[in-house]
């Protein structure tokens, strides 16, 4: 089964939803939808002793389901954008539901509970996909958005705190591609500061990225991806400094960060990386590497005009397929987070993911 309807890759990579159909919509809420709600099976972290027993759905009410929080977290958000971008979602009634059911004040007065007690959980890539939820709220002008976003105000308060007490006073960043990549996390708070209008957070993440990547030079491209990585953190980087840079400054300081146009001919950095199709488990991170490697080659083609452009555009567009392709598997280890990142690189353009227009 196809699971997109067939579109052409430039409409694709052009990152808007007015080309989706109910079928698309449909398609891209239908794991997020029974996930949110599945509680196992579940990565709930460490155990301490033998007494010591697991509820995902005790310790966090509203973002229990998705086999980790931070999924949850991103499958709200994916719904919730859906809603917002869709005229009439096939799916609305379902949809509104689950959440109603979840996000109340109630369940977020214990999901921050956990926070407090647990200060250091989800950090950073949890803590950004929250704030990234709260602005999608912020977004659409609804009264259901309303509701929610009233009813995750504290956790969303909780985490600005915690961004600035302890994403922002790093002395270094974690270049990793996985959960601990600072880049994205930093891309995530800059985005919710944007559209939310948080001026002194908005600095505060201008000022980190400042410092912890101005200075970089010669990435080593040829090392990715290393394990089994969902991002890059080559790309993760570049995109977060398209946000904090002028055009002038950006093409300046990809000069000494990114290959020359020569050097990413040979390199083996604009290929997509091979994922089997019975591919299931950890490796399955792979397909959403290519998912965001293509969202983010679309974005260097946008801010460049050198010869490097045209390569990123090709790019983008050969690691569309085998990661939308690939992300609509039926392996709960890929679905239960997969169809939020198809989501993104489909509509990183309409708004709430820069350098788009709020």
């Amino acid at each position: 089964m196809e699971p997109l309807d067939p579109v052409d890759q430039e409409t694709a990579l052009a990152g808007r939803a007015d080309w989706f159909t109910e079928d698309t919509w449909r398609r891209l809420a239908e794991h997020p939808l029974e996930s949110v709600d599945t509680e196992y099976p579940h990565h709930s972290g460490a155990v301490d002793g033998p007494d010591d027993t697991v509820h995902p759905k005790a310790d966090h009410p509203v973002f229990y389901g998705c086999y980790d929080w931070h999924s949850a977290v991103h499958s709200h958000w994916s719904l919730i954008r859906q809603l917002r971008l869709a005229d009439d979602h096939p799916e609305e009634a379902a949809i509104v539901e689950s959440i109603d059911d979840r996000l109340t004040p109630e369940n977020v007065a214990g999901e921050r509970t956990y926070f407090e007690e647990n200060p250091g959980f989800e950090q950073p890539y949890g803590w950004a996909w929250l704030l990234r939820l709260a602005a999608e709220l912020q977004l659409w002008d609804d009264p259901r958005a309303d509701r929610w976003s009233d009813a995750l105000a504290p956790l969303e308060t909780c985490i600005v705190d915690l961004v600035g007490s302890e994403l922002l006073t790093q002395e270094r960043p974690f270049r990793v591609g996985t959960h601990g990549n600072s880049a994205f996390a930093l891309s995530g708070v800059l985005d919710y500061a944007c559209v939310v209008g948080n001026e002194a957070l908005a600095d505060a993440a201008t000022a980190t990225a400042w410092r912890f990547y101005e200075q970089d030079e010669d990435a080593p491209v040829a090392y990715e991806p290393l394990g089994w990585d969902f991002l890059s953190p080559t790309l993760a980087e570049a995109t977060l400094m398209r946000r904090v840079l002028t055009p002038a400054e950006f093409t300046d300081w990809t000069d000494g960060f990114l290959p020359t146009a020569g050097e990413l001919r040979m390199s083996g950095f604009l290929d997509p990386v091979d994922v089997a199709d019975d591919e299931d488990g950890v490796a399955l991170h792979l397909v959403g590497l290519n998912v965001a490697k293509s969202w983010a080659f679309a974005g260097l083609d946008e801010a460049l005009d050198d010869e490097r452009a045209p390569l990123f555009r090709e790019a983008a567009a050969v690691h569309l397929q085998p990661g939308v392709g690939m992300a609509f598997t039926d392996e709960y280890a890929g679905s239960h987070w997969l169809s939020s990142f198809v989501l993104y690189l489909l509509t990183r353009t309409d708004a709430g993911i820069a350098p788009s227009p709020v």
